[in-house]
């Protein structure tokens, strides 16, 4: 067997390996121009290649103007050191700020979006995929399985008991993942579904996990025409040998992509939001942005989302992020 960066080659079996690498504004960087180039060119050391695939930006930087990353990008880009850009957890309207501005300085445009997407957390639909079919980027979704919770294996009463590492326990991100899906809500949702695949294949179902999956590949708004993709995870063979025979079983049968759909209807109103908007309370920044008050009492009533430019007008207001 040989082994190189680029190509695995074992017997008459080789395989294109593909290498992504990303900025973001956490733990002390930034996405200013200095410290884009640090990442890229620290992981371009690590990695021991003079250039990969794909480079993203992985979330929004605030206090560094976007312009500036842009341009950083373009520098580094020219200088062959990546070939494809990519964003990940920016809102719709800033991928399409991105866009315009890439297009109008004829700077590298981003062509790969990496978004939170599964069969029960959907609010990239509703204007962030169609701002990429417009753009003409491709979409790979990450979290496919929620975070493990679309495997059917937790129980939401077992919060508070002893759990195995992963990504709800026993590590870093866990609070994290729990504050974005362990919500009862959420697996009354997953409980609607497995019944469902009971009653509609009788007593031999396919797993949640096979169901979440096939939900993924064949009946969301994913296009694998366009280059869509589903970012898989796993921790053994087993779930990689899983995922991999999910991505060849076809459709479900009507009665449970129409489950899916309720549980979704039902989970929507508490759905973890796609993009990180990282913005210091109390800064002000231009955003279209709109909440309601209840007569004099200053109570709010409903706070929109800032990214569903079709709950607003096209008046962009000025926002004051504090304690509502």
């Amino acid at each position: 067997m040989k082994y190189k960066i680029g190509y695995f080659q074992s017997g008459s079996v080789s395989v294109l390996v593909k290498m992504a690498t990303k900025a973001n504004p956490l733990e002390g960087k930034t996405l200013k121009p200095e410290s884009v180039r640090s990442q890229l060119e620290t992981s371009l050391e690590r990695l021991q290649m003079k250039s990969v695939d794909l480079f993203y930006l992985h979330m929004p930087d605030h206090n560094t103007p976007v312009e500036q990353t842009l341009h950083a990008c373009n520098e580094l880009y020219k200088e062959g050191k990546f070939k494809e850009l990519g964003l990940s957890n920016y809102a719709a309207w800033e991928v399409a700020e991105i866009y315009t501005i890439c297009k109008y300085n004829s700077w590298v445009l981003p062509t790969v979006y990496q978004g939170m997407y599964n069969a029960t957390t959907r609010q990239v639909e509703t204007e962030l995929l169609p701002c990429l079919r417009h753009c003409g980027m491709r979409f790979y979704a990450y979290n496919p399985l929620a975070g493990g919770l679309l495997t059917g294996k937790y129980k939401y009463e077992d919060k508070d008991t002893v759990q195995p590492t992963g990504r709800f326990f026993g590590n870093d991100w866990a609070q994290i993942y729990r504050d974005r899906y362990w919500k009862e809500h959420h697996f009354q949702a997953i409980a609607l579904v497995e019944k469902a695949l009971g009653q509609a294949y009788g007593s031999n179902p396919p797993s949640l996990t096979s169901a979440a999956l096939r939900w993924m590949y064949n009946h969301s708004k994913l296009q694998g025409a366009l280059g869509d993709a589903v970012i898989i995870g796993m921790s053994n063979m087993d779930q990689l040998q899983q995922n991999l025979t999910c991505s060849e079983e076809g459709p479900l049968l009507p009665a449970v992509v129409e489950a899916f759909d309720k549980a979704w209807h039902l989970v929507a109103h508490d759905c973890p939001n796609y993009f990180r908007p990282a913005i210091p309370e109390g800064d002000l920044y231009l955003c279209p942005c709109v909440y309601v008050t209840l007569g004099d009492s200053g109570k709010l009533l409903q706070l929109f989302d800032p990214t569903l430019t079709s709950q607003v007008s096209a008046r962009y207001f000025r926002a004051g992020i504090g304690n509502l």
